[in-house]
C-alpha cells in the first residue's frame, strides 16, 4: 500500500514461485516490504536472491504468485510499466555518453520538455555531489563516481520503489563502506522503499531496516538484523549469519531440568520446555575461557576444557577450545598487558545459559 504522508509505497509477495525450464529457482516465497523501508535480501550466490529482485523489476520470466506495488498488482507487466528503478551490479553506463546525457536518457525516452529534463537532471547529480561533473564521461570518473551516476540516472525518474543488485561488488573495501552510506542517506533523503541485493552480511547489517534471508530458493528467514543474528530459525541461518558453535544432539528432561547433552557427550543445562532431538547455537563472544576453579556465577556453565589453538586478532584474541568431545571457539576481549592463554593450556569455559539459542 501507500504511505499517505510520504508517499513511500509497499511490495507484497505473494506465494511466488519461479523456474528457469525445469529448475524451480524460487520456492513459494511470501512477503511484505513496508512503506519507506531499506529490505534487503541477502544469501549464498545461487540462493535465489538477485532472481527475486529481478522477478519484482519484471525481467525474466512470469512467475507464479503475485507482486504488488503500493497495492497494484503488477505481476505479467513489463518492467517500463512498473515505475521501479534499478541499478545493476555493472552500473551499464553509456561509455559514448557524457554524465548528463546518461542520467537524462531516461526523461528523453519519455519525452519531457527540455527544460524539465535539465531541471530534474541537475537536481539528480547535485543530490549525488556530482553536478560539476555532468560533461564527463564514465571513463573519466572514479568507480564510486560512476556508482553515483547509476544512482542518479535510476532516482532522476522518480521511481515508485528502488532496486539495488549488487551495486558495490565492483569497488574496493574500503569505498564499499563509504558507498553503502552514501546509498542509506540518499534513500533516508528520498524516502524510497529500497531492496537492496547482497551475500555480504555486513553490507545487509550496516544498512537494512530487515532483511530476508535466502538459501536455495526458499525464505529462511525474515526480520531484523539483530534478531535475525540473536535468534536465528535454523542452522543455516545460525552459519550464515555470523560465526556460530553449533552442537548437534537432543534434549531431555532430568530433575524437573531441561539438560542438552550432544552427539559427543557435552551436557549443558536449558531454559527451554523442548525436548528430543535438536541443536544449540552461541555466538563465540557470548561465551569466556577462565582459569580453572573459578566461580561460575549467575546464569554460567562452567566446563572444563583445553585450548587446542589461539589466534590473536587485536582487539579479541580467538581461542579453539575442545571441552569433551566437541569443539568451541571463544571471542576473548583482549586487554593490554594481559597474557592469552596458550595452546595445551586447561581451562574452564563459562557459558551463559539465556545464550543459548535451540534450533529445530
Amino acid at each position: 500500500m501507500k504511505n499517505p504522508e510520504t508517499g513511500a509505497v509497499s511490495i507484497e509477495i505473494e506465494n511466488l514461485s519461479l523456474s528457469f525450464g525445469e529448475t524451480e529457482v524460487l520456492k513459494r516465497i511470501d512477503l511484505t516490504i513496508e512503506p519507506g523501508e531499506f529490505f534487503a535480501f541477502l544469501g549464498p550466490s545461487g540462493s535465489g536472491k538477485s532472481t527475486l529482485l529481478r522477478a519484482i523489476a519484471g525481467f525474466g520470466p512470469t512467475p507464479k504468485g503475485r507482486i504488488l506495488i503500493g497495492g497494484e498488482d503488477v505481476t505479467g507487466l513489463p518492467p517500463w510499466k512498473r515505475n521501479v528503478g534499478m541499478v545493476f551490479q555493472s552500473y551499464a553506463l553509456w561509455p559514448h555518453m557524457t554524465v548528463y546525457r546518461n542520467v537524462a536518457f531516461g526523461l528523453e525516452e519519455r519525452r519531457l520538455p527540455r527544460d524539465q529534463i535539465k531541471d530534474r537532471v541537475m537536481g539528480a547529480l547535485d543530490l549525488v555531489g556530482l553536478a560539476d561533473y555532468a560533461d564527463r564521461r564514465p571513463s573519466q570518473l572514479s568507480g564510486g563516481q560512476q556508482q553515483r551516476v547509476a544512482l542518479a540516472r535510476t532516482v532522476v525518474i522518480e521511481p515508485r520503489v528502488l532496486l539495488l543488485d549488487e551495486p558495490l561488488s565492483n569497488l574496493d573495501a574500503n569505498l564499499r563502506v563509504q558507498m553503502r552510506q552514501e546509498i542509506l542517506e540518499l534513500q533516508r533523503k528520498l524516502n524510497l522503499t529500497t531492496v537492496f541485493v547482497t551475500h555480504d552480511q555486513e553490507e545487509a547489517n550496516t544498512t537494512s531496516d530487515r532483511m530476508a534471508v535466502l538459501n536455495d530458493g526458499y525464505l529462511q528467514q525474515i526480520g531484523s538484523p539483530v534478531s535475525i543474528y540473536d535468534q536465528p530459525e535454523n542452522i543455516f541461518v545460525a552459519g550464515f549469519m555470523g560465526i556460530a558453535n553449533i552442537l548437534k544432539g537432543s534434549i531431555r528432561k532430568e530433575d524437573g531440568r531441561a539438560l542438552f547433552e550432544s552427539e559427543k557427550g557435552t551436557l549443558l543445562p536449558l531454559e527451554t520446555e523442548k525436548q528430543g532431538a535438536c541443536s544449540v547455537m552461541f555466538r563465540p563472544q557470548n561465551i569466556e575461557v577462565r582459569d580453572p576453579g573459578s566461580i561460575a556465577g549467575e546464569n554460567r556453565h562452567l566446563i572444563p576444557g583445553r585450548v587446542l589453538n589461539m589466534e590473536f586478532l587485536g582487539s579479541i584474541v580467538r581461542y579453539d577450545v575442545a571441552i569433551g568431545g566437541d569443539r568451541v571457539l571463544v571471542d576473548h576481549s583482549h586487554q593490554q598487558f594481559e597474557p592469552p592463554f596458550e595452546p595445551g593450556a586447561e581451562v574452564e569455559v563459562a557459558l551463559a545459559t539465556d545464550h543459548l539459542v535451540t534450533l529445530d
